[in-house]
């Protein structure tokens, strides 16, 4: 074996160690700076448009910056968590007192009576045998195991306050210098990367173009629909409009259905009690406003800024947030993106005349 192999595999087998034990010490912050690089992204031309003003300085502008997304993020995100926390805790005891007095069970069946799903029960009986079933309890033990779920949750997200405020300490001070650092730090990633200049720029966009359409247009839809949804609660004096506005934010990443698995059977709920004048108007605000918001925010805030087809977005989101957390609203995209980019590069490659 040549002295150069040699030379080459040492230094390759150093570098691995080297890189395993580097991932190790890292790996507690590896969530935090994730969040830092996807913040600095999206807030980086809000950035530019501040250091012009400071006149080309980065220390003060990277240091505004860094307040500005503690004031818009991470102060509000705590509130949120603290409200949440207790609006499950009575959303428990409120279903639990329901469960125990016989109202939810009346409300449950009383569903069974309304002309739509009687009928849909009916043709199943044709084809399926329901006589020694009960959809209503089944519904009502999954609604009891949901809340006690939701209540043995609680305390762990209370728990996680404090690493959650931990944690975007991190995020911040990452945040910081990647807003004074991060364009050598994007020039000097490129010069390591070993691929040609234009396939770097190409991945580079399709990043900043999948963070930006995530997080200004999945998460900004979601949190109006969220916002939309819990403000229409509490308008109409439904209990736990956080608890339920949070609900809906989530589900609005789903195609189909989305905010009206909230909405619409609260609706119903609400004219089963003899409240018309409310059910009809949550109905109202459900088609009129929430849902409009993503019809009318989504195919211009998404759909023009990415080449992912729906359906691929949709299951790369819940994927990303089964392998890795929160995180995943933004990691799963960003890694569908890589793949797809990565494709594209290996196509273009093959077609090119050699």
């Amino acid at each position: 074996m040549k002295k150069e192999h040699i030379f080459l595999l040492f230094i390759l087998l150093l570098a691995s160690i080297t890189f395993y034990y580097l991932y190790q010490i890292l790996s507690p912050f590896l969530a935090s700076i994730v969040w830092a690089i996807l913040l600095a992204i999206a807030f980086y031309p809000l950035f530019l448009k501040l250091q012009r003003f400071f006149k080309k300085k980065k220390v003060l502008p990277a240091l505004v910056m860094t307040v500005f997304v503690l004031l818009v993020i991470v102060l509000p995100a705590g509130f949120l968590m603290i409200s949440l926390a207790n609006e499950v805790i009575d959303f428990y005891y409120d279903i639990d007192e329901m469960i125990k007095t016989g109202h939810l069970h009346s409300y449950l069946s009383r569903i069974g009576t309304l002309p739509l799903i009687k009928g849909a029960l009916e043709r199943l009986k044709q084809h399926v045998d329901l006589s020694q079933a009960d959809p209503f309890n089944f519904l009502l033990k999954n609604i009891q195991q949901i809340s006690a779920f939701l209540f043995n949750q609680t305390s762990n997200l209370l728990k996680g306050v404090s690493t959650f405020v931990a944690g975007f300490f991190f995020t911040l001070l990452s945040l910081y210098y990647l807003f004074k650092d991060g364009d050598r730090l994007l020039k000097r990633i490129k010069e390591i990367v070993p691929l040609p200049a234009k396939e770097s720029d190409m991945i580079i966009e399709r990043f900043k173009a999948m963070v930006f359409a995530t997080l200004y247009g999945g998460i900004l839809i979601a949190i109006l629909q969220g916002i939309l949804g819990g403000v229409s609660f509490w308008i109409l004096g439904i209990s736990s409009p956080v608890f339920w506005g949070t609900t809906m934010a989530f589900l609005s990443f789903i195609p189909m259905g989305g905010t009206a698995l909230i909405w619409g059977p609260a609706a119903i709920f609400l004219l089963l009690q003899g409240a018309f004048l409310k059910g009809i108007i949550l109905l109202g605000l459900g088609v009129l406003l929430i849902s409009m918001v993503d019809n009318l925010l989504r195919p211009l805030l998404v759909s023009s800024r990415t080449n992912i087809h729906p359906l691929l977005l949709f299951f790369s989101v819940l994927g990303g947030i089964q392998a890795f957390g929160i995180i995943g609203l933004v990691g799963g995209p960003l890694i569908v993106t890589l793949a797809l980019t990565l494709l594209e590069i290996y196509i273009q490659g093959i077609k090119e005349p050699g």
